[in-house]
């Protein structure tokens, strides 16, 4: 087996809740080794959010933590400075997702890290970055969907505009933040400089609006919602069938002559105002219910099975039991079971990454608040008359 890409890199991790942790997870998948700081009193607010709680463990905590070491430690605390100073020596990556006040009133600029170590890549999420008139203002997850247009664009046509289902400004802006950290680990090797990373929760979602945004930006005209329909191709969006829901996402005009043939439907695919994509857009209201209700006659898995067998892109719309129970999943060892300390035997999803010669295993279930503190203060070189003695001033757990 050979070495994960990232073996031989230390993570600072000052992150908290889900975009921060869920990079430095990400970055722990890879090889490096996290070292998650942690307030000892509460630990990660997450660890506090649910239900559901396994033998009080949270789900949400479990999400975003695997593949980490925990120390608990009171940044706020005079005597943690050396302790962080330490961390930061024997790092390769800070991270942190603190607007800039916070960041100024704990003193964890990137200047102070490059006083101490001056090739340090620091890495900061925040909801507006560092930077500009907003750079003080707190940024969350459903704050964002809505300032950056995505809710704008979700939702019935007559509805209100609607969040997904998910944080996903947090798991877009740390996917862009594990790119970057990537990206400026590998300059590093040539260049023998760190550098700031100054990611912005709002930047990376509008980022996500790809083809509306860019629409935007040619025709200034406002994009609309279309609830599951696609704004540019048709028939392109969920349906009923007899039974249960499903998707077809016909994306071009032969697939349409397909679709119609295995249907049955020379009238449909005869019929000049559908032939083709544009046309079909431009007459949705009429095609739309056409199809709706001729898919009403028909079992979904019959339908599937129909345009499954010409290559039309389809599937049913199926409940997290019914994705969860998709024999697929095991095949691929996405999910995975491992013993926890407290909470028994949990399941996780893995990492989705699959290399030809790595495997991308879960080393470490998420970890308890100060799991590791004692063995990382040790690392560090503190005696363990030194670790009582910051144990019982509190500074760390």
């Amino acid at each position: 087996m050979s070495h994960k890409p990232l073996e031989g890199v230390r993570i600072l991790d000052l992150t908290r809740v889900l975009a921060g942790p869920t990079a430095s997870m990400i970055l722990g998948d890879l090889g490096a080794d996290v070292i998650k700081v942690e307030n000892p009193m509460s630990g990660d607010e997450t660890r506090q959010w649910g239900p559901p709680f396994q033998e009080g463990e949270s789900a949400y905590y479990f999400c975003a933590n695997r593949n980490k070491r925990s120390i608990a430690l009171d940044l706020k605390h005079p005597l943690s400075r050396p302790i962080l100073k330490k961390l930061t020596l024997l790092s390769d990556v800070v991270m942190l997702n603190l607007p800039n006040r916070h960041i100024e009133k704990l003193d964890l600029s990137e200047t102070y890290f490059r006083s101490i170590k001056e090739d340090i890549i620091w890495a900061n999420i925040s909801g507006f970055g560092i930077q500009g008139s907003k750079k003080d203002d707190a940024g969350y997850d459903i704050m964002i969907q809505g300032l950056s247009g995505l809710m704008s664009i979700t939702g019935e046509r007559e509805g209100q505009p609607m969040k997904l289902g998910v944080a996903i400004a947090d798991v877009l802006t740390a996917l862009y933040t594990v790119i970057a950290v990537v990206s400026a680990l590998f300059q590093r090797k040539d260049s023998a400089q760190g550098c700031a990373i100054d990611n912005s929760l709002l930047e990376c979602t509008m980022a996500s609006l790809v083809n509306v945004a860019s629409s935007y930006l040619m025709n200034h005209q406002t994009p609309q919602r279309f609830g599951n329909e696609h704004p540019n191709i048709v028939p392109y969006q969920v349906f009923k069938a007899e039974d249960k829901y499903f998707i077809l996402a016909v994306g071009n005009d032969q697939q349409w002559q397909k679709a119609c043939q295995v249907l049955n439907q020379t009238e449909l695919s005869q019929n000049p105002r559908f032939s083709t994509n544009q046309l079909r857009v431009a007459h949705r209201s009429e095609l739309i219910p056409l199809l709706s209700a001729i898919f009403l006659n028909y079992q979904a898995s019959d339908l599937l099975a129909r345009f499954s067998s010409v290559g039309i892109p389809c599937g049913l719309v199926r409940s997290l039991p019914e994705a969860f129970q998709d024999p697929y999943l095991r095949e691929r060892n996405f999910v995975h079971d491992l013993e926890h300390p407290t909470a028994g035997q949990i399941t996780l999803m893995s990492n989705p990454i699959h290399f030809s010669h790595i495997d991308l295993d879960i080393s470490r279930h998420p970890p308890l608040l100060g799991e590791h503190t004692k063995e990382i203060m040790t690392f560090l070189g503190y005696s363990d008359q030194e670790i009582n003695e910051l144990i019982l001033q509190k500074v760390i757990r």
